[in-house]
């Protein structure tokens, strides 16, 4: 995947490809959908293929998979969850599924925030988008995680929340959502996903700054 990251052609063909899905999806022709609309969701559906796997290994095993992107394989399928590939987790300094949240937090931190995450984000900050839309993105990307291993294996629920809560309050990531006590969660600034639709019927995520029902 560092491919994506070490010139604009890759990850330029990615945002044209998301670009044309959203024009057929919403009905209109590419040029109606803004190129940043185009690259914040691009953004996000990259960084959340990297997060989640990344936090799920981590809250149940308590290992780190690498996920830098120069040891990463991926397809251009576009459209839900590309095909992705990951080496073995890493020898770390955590100790298996007993090892401390705060532990694994830092780590998750310096191999996943301050590496490939940190990486898409400059690079898709290239093309007209707000630092702090895409770090929105890596929050919501993260809770959206942390939501679905609660979802599907409950008996994880609670450490999925704590160390998910832990890595929001980051320093990349902090200020940038707001949650409350009962696992609600609201992003400070928005995605961008709504405008790629006519204004007639544009609706925003359920996690959006922009939504008048906010699940935090």
């Amino acid at each position: 995947m560092n491919e994506l990251v070490e010139g604009p052609d890759v990850l330029m063909d990615r945002v044209a490809a998301v670009r044309v899905r959203l024009a057929v999806a919403s009905g209109q022709s590419p040029d109606g959908v803004e190129l940043r609309v185009a690259a914040s969701v691009t953004h996000l559906g990259l960084v959340a293929r990297l997060v989640s796997p990344a936090l799920a290994v981590a809250v149940i095993s308590g290992e780190m998979l690498e996920v830098d992107l120069e040891a990463t394989r991926w397809q251009r399928v576009v459209g839900g969850a590309f095909p992705l590939s990951v080496l073995r987790p890493a020898d770390t300094d955590a100790s298996g599924p007993d090892a401390h949240p705060e532990l694994l937090t830092g780590l998750l931190a310096r191999r996943v925030l301050d590496g490939p995450v940190r990486d898409l984000v400059e690079a898709t900050a290239a093309l007209s988008v707000s630092r702090h839309v895409l770090w929105g993105n890596v929050a919501s990307a993260i809770h959206g995680a942390a939501s679905m291993i609660a979802t599907r294996q409950p008996a994880w629920a609670n450490r999925s929340r704590v160390i998910a809560s832990l890595l929001l309050d980051q320093p990349p990531l902090r200020d940038t959502s707001v949650a409350s006590v009962a696992g609600g969660f609201r992003r400070r600034s928005c995605c961008l996903i709504y405008r790629a639709v006519p204004k007639a019927a544009r609706a925003v995520c359920g996690d959006c700054v922009l939504s008048i029902d906010p699940a935090a």
